[in-house]
């Protein structure tokens, strides 16, 4: 697997893990549920504005372009703004009122392993043995770095924490099965219905809104760390399935915790640099994996952005202006061959 193809995960995990600790600097001025609230409009707010500059830059390359989702999928999207929308971010923002900004960003980790088990014991998605253990390895690393000495037990904090990864990994096996359709405006209609609905809740609840510079900061951050980090996740869900997304996803708790450290100086331990070196090996052998085999490809209808490569050799009944990528309902014939491949959108086959 080349860096090309990860890097939209890997871009994800690092515009997240530096959204946890920027979010906890501001639990104190503003209720978590708000805070949740207003993080997911900021995404919204901030994506459709660059929807609307892209469609004033860049016109649709057909006039029979489609951008809205298709009836059929939004069930699954429904689904996913409920449980990683609304639920998830309540119960991060209110865990994180008790915990400490290191030890939840170490926490996210395990949003990577909750999204993984959904993905290959539900949705049957492949996995061999080197993914497996580079998964293995990055959570080991988030292990260590969770250790504390003397103490087994997780604290209430924590465990709402834990409680909002399970959401997350949810809402990401959700969102999978819409990956097609385009990541802005997935990522901006999340963002707009979660953020209206807890901020809805806050302010139902006696909340308060706060100044308007924690609020600009609050939908910045959410804008950075929620919208464009989500887009990315989508991305990456498109080309790599799930549980590699989510696999390259998990080292976003790193980068939450060396941003805890600038914000909150303190010496890194051992414990630190043994599991950054862990996180690093797992995304290491995610990044060698070859995955080759004889495979078919049924017939199939869909709608998507892409270009005219062996997977789409098809043609159009509309005028073209030979723009690429572009983005319309086509359809695949029925092809087998053997070439590297993920459980991308083309390549949701058993084994």
């Amino acid at each position: 697997m080349s860096l090309r193809t990860a890097s939209p995960a890997l871009l994800a995990a690092l515009l997240f893990g530096a959204s946890t600790p920027l979010a906890k600097s501001l639990t104190g001025a503003v209720s978590p549920i708000l805070l949740a609230g207003l993080l997911y409009l900021g995404s919204g707010v901030g994506l459709a504005l660059v929807i609307v500059a892209r469609r004033l830059w860049h016109p649709p390359a057909l006039s029979s372009e489609q951008l809205g989702i298709p009836k059929a999928d939004w069930t699954w999207l429904l689904g996913a703004i409920l449980a990683g929308g609304v639920a998830g971010p309540g119960l991060l923002m209110t865990g994180l009122v008790s915990t400490n900004a290191a030890s939840a960003s170490l926490l996210l980790n395990v949003e990577g392993v909750f999204t993984a088990m959904i993905a290959w014991i539900v949705f049957k998605e492949n996995a061999d043995r080197q993914i497996v253990l580079g998964m293995i390895a990055i959570v080991a690393g988030g292990m260590l770095l969770s250790w504390q000495p003397g103490s087994l037990q997780l604290s209430m904090g924590a465990l709402l924490i834990v409680a909002a990864c399970l959401c997350w990994a949810v809402d990401n096996n959700l969102t999978r099965k819409v990956s097609s359709n385009d990541a802005l405006l997935l990522a901006c209609i999340k963002g707009l219905v979660a953020g209206l609905c807890n901020t809805a809740l806050a302010l139902a609840q006696g909340a308060a809104l706060p100044s308007p510079t924690v609020l600009a900061g609050a939908m910045l951050v959410g804008f950075a760390g929620y919208g464009v980090s989500l887009a990315l996740f989508v991305v990456g869900l498109r080309v790599l399935g799930t549980a590699r997304t989510g696999a390259y996803f998990s080292v976003a708790p790193l980068i939450g915790v060396v941003i805890s450290f600038a914000i909150w100086p303190e010496v890194p331990s051992v414990a630190f640099w043994l599991a950054a070196t862990l996180m690093m090996l797992g995304v290491w052998l995610h990044l060698r994996e070859r995955h080759e085999h004889e495979h078919t490809h049924e017939p199939l209808d869909h709608i998507h952005a892409h270009r005219h490569d062996e997977h789409h050799q098809h043609t159009h009944d509309f005028p073209w202006d030979g723009r690429e990528p572009h983005r319309h309902r086509h359809h695949h014939e029925a092809l087998v061959h053997k070439h590297p491949h993920y459980p991308d959108l083309h390549h949701r086959h058993s084994h």
